[in-house]
């Protein structure tokens, strides 16, 4: 009788445990609990995994090193359905940005159990009801954004007790009544297009000087485009300056170099283009094996599709950043750039990052000649003599005009 109490309290110990620990998936099925409340179709966040352990990987989330769930921006994706309460299983969950979607139903009571939260972005959505007077226990919450829905009833008191509160957007609802007087001391608030005790009748404006487009605001923005334009302005005088003596000193290397902080540049050389490292990255299903055309010491060449529907081969070179690799690049890029023939594949143009090299070519359809020289498969007819007689006669042709 005594092995069976202690059996008892043995199972007892183990469900507490399970009750009252986060299980490795619970986070998981928390999110994805979410994910159906919002009535998410089937090609939205399809990533989120019910079977996986860990949602630390999954797209719109971010996890810190200890794979707690901390972020989830979910914003402007179309969503109809609710907000689902499982969330509070989050516990270390800082930033929930759901704005700009058409969310319906009431904001869960349960949030006011995320005590982690910094940052509540619920903005231009179809909620309805009141403000949860919960939302008081979030200590840490600095940004409370609720503006363009339908919320009603009164501004919770309890919300003036938020020590870390500096940005709160309630615009744009149906709420009433009075206004904490504590929640005018924030330095960034907005209560506009309500029905409540802020305005002309009060002592209190409904939008802080730097919370309602104020004109004081309009005019720092000005000055700052203003200031940035002279800015682009002073900088480009400065390259072209640069750019004229370089020439004048006959300096012609600084074309293959990347400017700082570009992320999709096109610059022309005559007929040779530079290709951003994206749009290759696209063209060629990121690089993917299957789409590898042949390779050699110097990497592999990638067929692609370019978005106007161009097929290339990508040259990616692999050994650029040995010693006189970077060198080479630039020469092959000069020399074939210039060398036109018929019997010579032109170059369409080329890309540099400070990480990669690729060269950009026409895709062709029959390989090359090498490839129907050598490489014949099993069974694929060799070429004729008249044919290599011809491929002889036109390389002599390309070696007798060559430099």
């Amino acid at each position: 009788m005594t092995l069976s109490k202690r059996d008892l309290l043995i199972a007892v110990f183990a469900s507490a445990c399970l009750y009252s620990c986060v299980n490795p998936d619970a986070q998981g099925d928390a999110l994805y609990a979410l994910r159906s409340s919002l009535n998410a179709s089937s090609n939205q966040l399809d990533d989120w995994n019910q079977n996986q352990v860990n949602p630390c990987t999954w797209s719109k989330v971010i996890c810190d090193n200890n794979n707690n769930v901390v972020t989830v921006t979910l914003s402007n994706m179309g969503f109809s359905g609710t907000l689902s309460p499982r969330i509070v299983i989050l516990t270390a969950l800082t930033t929930l940005q759901l704005q700009g979607n058409g969310i319906t139903g009431k904001i869960p009571l349960e949030f006011g159990n995320l005590t982690s939260l910094t940052m509540l972005d619920l903005e231009n959505n179809n909620l309805t009801g009141d403000i949860p007077n919960s939302l008081g226990n979030l200590k840490r919450l600095s940004f409370l954004i609720l503006s363009g829905n339908h919320l009603s009833g009164s501004i919770p008191e309890s919300l003036s007790s938020l020590p870390n509160l500096v940005n709160m957007q309630l615009a744009s609802n149906n709420l009433s009544g009075q206004i904490p007087q504590q929640l005018f001391q924030i330095s960034k608030y907005n209560f506009t297009g309500n029905h409540l005790n802020c305005g002309m009748n009060s002592v209190h404006r409904c939008a802080s000087d730097n919370g309602g487009g104020s004109s004081k605001s309009k005019t720092g923005m000005i000055v700052g485009i203003v200031g940035a334009l002279l800015v682009i302005l002073l900088l480009g005088g400065s390259f072209l300056v640069f750019m004229w003596k370089a020439r004048r000193k006959g300096y012609k290397r600084e074309v293959f170099v990347d400017v700082a902080g570009e992320v999709d540049q096109r610059i022309e050389f005559g007929q040779l283009k530079r290709f951003s490292w994206r749009e290759l990255q696209l063209a060629t299903d990121n690089f993917s094996e299957k789409n590898v055309l042949g390779q050699g010491g110097f990497g592999k060449v990638y067929k692609g599709v370019l978005t106007d529907n161009t097929k290339v081969a990508v040259k990616r070179l692999t050994d650029f950043e040995s010693p006189g690799g970077d060198t080479a690049f630039q020469r092959e890029v000069e020399m074939i750039s210039v060398a036109v023939h018929r019997n010579l594949l032109r170059l369409i143009g080329f890309c540099t990052t400070p990480t990669e090299r690729l060269l950009v070519y026409p895709f062709m359809q029959n390989l090359s000649v090498a490839s129907r020289l050598r490489e014949l498969k099993p069974g694929e007819p060799v070429l004729d003599w008249p044919t290599r007689k011809h491929v002889a006669l036109g390389t002599g042709t390309w070696i007798r005009v060559s430099p």
